[in-house]
């Protein structure tokens, strides 16, 4: 976060959410306690890819062995080549980064089945392979070897960056799922897990009606009016007041969960722009809430992801959270596009010291673990 940051060590992030539309790619350096992003880019998947990965998560039944193994091959590729298009850019030698940290695609994530699991593909051996450097991948299995939910894992990086005593903070990431950290001022205990649908109820709700990817400064849910029946039927939901440690994905919350609640007011017809504003309105809400709950004295609210462009999402948080200060990371110096890409780039920062990337009270391991595999680049 400033330029105090070690130059010379540099790491690279490599991140893709559950919107599968492409990789984040952030060249970062880290000091004490500081972090600063040198370059960065965006690379969106090819349609046919996002397709296919869309299909793959969303319809896991007919998703076949051959499928995820040529699905694995490709993300991997496409991870590779973000990086050497990130280097070429930014016109920096690889030789000069010390490792990368991929956190791969997620195609499942069920850490509370009889044998619980998360997968995310994207093979380290093809990104390794192809740019000749260290990359450190797998990082969610070990937490879940060791009793917990694999996610979040980013709270130990928010930790790192972000917690001050002179101030509590929360860190609030909006993705596809929304997940936040907590950092009181005065223990060092962080809370945080994942309070529900970020941005992924309403992304499936205007691409099934509107054909659009997303919700352009939500001006669609602006143009609704929340449905408090629907509403109701959403809130009663029982993730909502399931007490963390807890996380969740696309496998639970997606357009099969918007059409049973719709379903569940008995054919009541309601316009699809209210739908929207009500899905809206159903992130702000549980996302506040969770935070209000657990810490009623906020004095910030950081917010990084997607989310924070939606201004009717970013307008309904401010009116819950009335008492904190809600803004964008980029206050702090960290722009909220790269936080999750710069917080694997730290956690393989940590792998390769053999230090613990895990929170246990965030995730609820039984135990602070080293995540992640290493993948050795060339020698």
């Amino acid at each position: 976060m400033s330029d105090s940051a070690e130059s010379t060590l540099s790491y690279i992030g490599l991140m893709s959410g559950t919107s599968m539309d492409g990789i984040d790619a952030a060249l970062v350096a880290f000091g004490d306690h500081e972090c600063e992003v040198k370059a960065t880019q965006a690379v969106d998947y090819p349609k046919d890819l996002r397709d296919e990965l869309l299909t793959a998560s969303r319809q896991p039944a007919q998703c076949t062995v051959d499928k995820i193994g040529q699905l694995d091959r490709w993300i991997g590729e496409c991870f590779r080549d973000a990086t050497l298009q990130l280097l070429m850019n930014a016109n920096v030698d690889s030789r000069s980064v010390v490792a990368i940290g991929s956190h791969g695609q997620t195609l499942r994530h069920q850490p509370r089945g009889a044998r619980p699991f998360t997968l995310q593909i994207g093979d380290p051996n093809i990104i390794a392979s192809g740019t000749g450097i260290t990359t450190v991948g797998d990082f969610r299995r070990r937490d879940l070897a060791v009793g917990g939910e694999g996610a979040p894992l980013a709270p130990a990086f928010h930790q790192w960056l972000f917690a001050d005593t002179d101030k509590s903070r929360a860190v609030l990431n909006i993705g596809g799922i929304a997940n936040v950290t907590m950092l009181s001022n005065t223990t060092d205990r962080v809370i945080g897990f994942d309070t529900g649908p970020g941005n992924t109820l309403l992304d499936g709700w205007i691409r099934a009606n509107l054909d659009k990817p997303f919700d352009s400064d939500g001006g669609w849910s602006r143009s609704g009016t929340v449905n408090e029946p629907l509403l109701g039927q959403m809130l009663a939901d029982p993730y909502f007041d399931q007490p963390p440690p807890k996380s969740t994905g696309f496998e639970y919350f997606n357009g099969g969960w918007t059409r049973s609640r719709l379903a569940s007011l008995g054919g009541l017809t309601i316009p699809a722009a209210d739908i929207q504003a009500t899905l809206a309105e159903l992130s702000a809400r549980t996302i506040a809430t969770s935070i209000l709950k657990f810490a009623p004295d906020i004095d910030e609210v950081l917010v990084c992801g997607g989310g924070v462009h939606n201004a009717d999402l970013m307008q309904r948080l401010r009116g819950y959270l009335t008492g904190a200060q809600v803004s964008s990371t980029d206050l702090y110096g960290l722009h909220p596009d790269w936080v999750e890409a710069a917080a694997f780039a730290w956690l393989a920062k940590r792998r390769l010291e053999g230090k613990t990337g895990n929170l246990p009270e965030v995730t609820g391991a039984s135990r602070a673990a080293v995540l992640g595999a290493i993948y050795w680049g060339a020698g």
